[in-house]
């Protein structure tokens, strides 16, 4: 048995769940790491969307009981109505901008030094709200309003650069509009369930191709590393923002993407996606 494809796997599917929740993208991660594992070409990339897969079953497994509670008031629970429109209205701007420009960015957007870039820029961005003061209105995700919902939406459109951070965007967005730390957390999780499994089953439609029942190893085991990994990865974040802001992500990104053009400058590192 060739072991490679699954090590590829393994190590994808972990960079995939310790990066999805958190503000530093993890396209971003995914583009530099299947890079280095020579994972970059169609089904490299088909990949690194199908074990998002993983991530969104813990998330939905952490959150299990909510979801439950939502689905089964929808029928007659205004509260969850309300919830589940929300997050219709805030899916809507990243899928409408993706259909149309998906293509395009990712045939000119999809490589390492633009990725380095927008974790830089991004970094600066996370310094610069967090040092706003912050005027909460909004301090659980059940009293967000369909305005709120919008503009989060808008804020996670924003991820469509690749290592600009899906849930980054959505977080820092949420603190801006005046959410709460724990409501904008909580909501970009909550967003991210139909939107990550939106992508997932486009691309899996788009690309099934590709797809070859040779591969399932490498899938289970993307799987399995992205799902264990996220579900520690929520549990962390969660006990982290309760007394914790995102400064060190920030630096974390500036640090990462002066990494990666450096070495991309200096040769050190043959970066060719």
């Amino acid at each position: 048995m060739d072991f490679h494809p699954l090590l590829q796997a393994l190590i994808l599917g972990v960079v995939e769940g310790l990066t999805e929740f958190l503000p530093v993208s993890s396209t971003g991660h995914l583009i530099l790491a299947g890079d280095l594992l020579h994972f970059n070409d169609e089904k490299g990339k088909l990949f690194e969307i199908v074990i998002q897969s993983g991530a969104i079953f813990a998330l939905c497994w952490e959150y299990r009981e909510r979801i439950v509670r939502i689905i089964s008031g929808l029928p007659g629970d205004p509260a969850a109505q309300r919830f589940t429109i929300n997050l219709a209205v805030a899916f809507m701007p990243l899928a409408v901008l993706g259909l149309l420009f998906g293509k395009a960015i990712k045939a000119n957007l999809f490589n390492p030094v633009t990725v380095a870039t927008t974790f830089i820029l991004g970094g600066f961005i996370i310094l610069w709200a967090e040092r706003r003061e912050h005027r909460i209105r909004v301090d659980n995700v059940e009293d967000l309003d369909v305005i709120d919902a919008f503009k989060l939406g808008l804020a996670q459109a924003c991820a469509l650069i690749p290592g600009t951070s899906r849930s980054g965007a959505t977080i820092i967005g949420g603190l801006l509009f005046g959410l709460s730390r724990k409501a904008a957390t909580e909501f970009s999780f909550f967003l991210a369930i139909p939107t990550l499994l939106a992508a997932t089953a486009y691309q899996l439609y788009k690309e099934r191709a590709l797809l070859d029942a040779n591969d399932l190893g490498m899938w289970v085991v993307g799987f399995i590393a992205a799902f264990a990994s996220a579900f520690l990865c929520v549990r962390w974040l969660l006990r982290f923002i309760a007394t914790h802001d995102f400064t060190v992500f920030a630096w974390y990104r500036i640090a990462f993407g002066c990494m990666v053009l450096a070495t991309w400058k200096f040769g050190l590192v043959d970066w060719t996606s």
